[in-house]
């Protein structure tokens, strides 16, 4: 019989550690093969919010929030368009997926996971923020 029990904080630290240890890893990489495109910087950084627009979602509701979010924030669709972009020798493919994956690293290195349709703050890398007090302040 499975337990319901939550693993150890240690045990979840450290899987959150790595978890965030590969986003910057991802965003080193994409950075470093970004400069080495020579596509313009200005791209870069105009683009580089670009995945957040998803979050419009969420002016309808949690849930279709987060399936936006989600959608917009796994590697998924920007390593097949890098993939278009490295076989097709399309630079500007190439340099839109390593923006994207750039934007899912850092986000993921500062702990913006993917989202449940709880709520924004609620991740598969944890709750977003600082917790909450049982009881309000007075």
């Amino acid at each position: 019989m499975a337990s319901s029990a939550l693993p150890p904080a240690s045990r979840t630290d450290s899987i959150l550690i790595l978890l965030r240890l590969e986003a910057l890893a991802l965003a080193v990489v994409s950075v470093a093969f970004y400069a080495h495109n020579g596509t313009s910087w200005i791209l870069f950084a105009a683009l580089w919010i670009a995945p957040d627009l998803s979050m419009l979602g969420y002016l309808r509701n949690s849930c279709w929030g987060a399936r936006l979010y989600n959608a917009a924030h796994t590697y998924i669709v920007p390593a097949a368009l890098a993939a278009i972009g490295w076989l097709l020798h399309n630079q500007l493919s190439l340099a839109l997926a390593l923006i994207w994956i750039n934007h899912i690293g850092i986000d993921r290195l500062l702990g913006y996971g993917l989202k449940y349709a709880e709520g924004f703050g609620i991740t598969h890398l944890g709750r977003l923020g600082k917790p909450r007090p049982a009881t309000p302040p007075r």
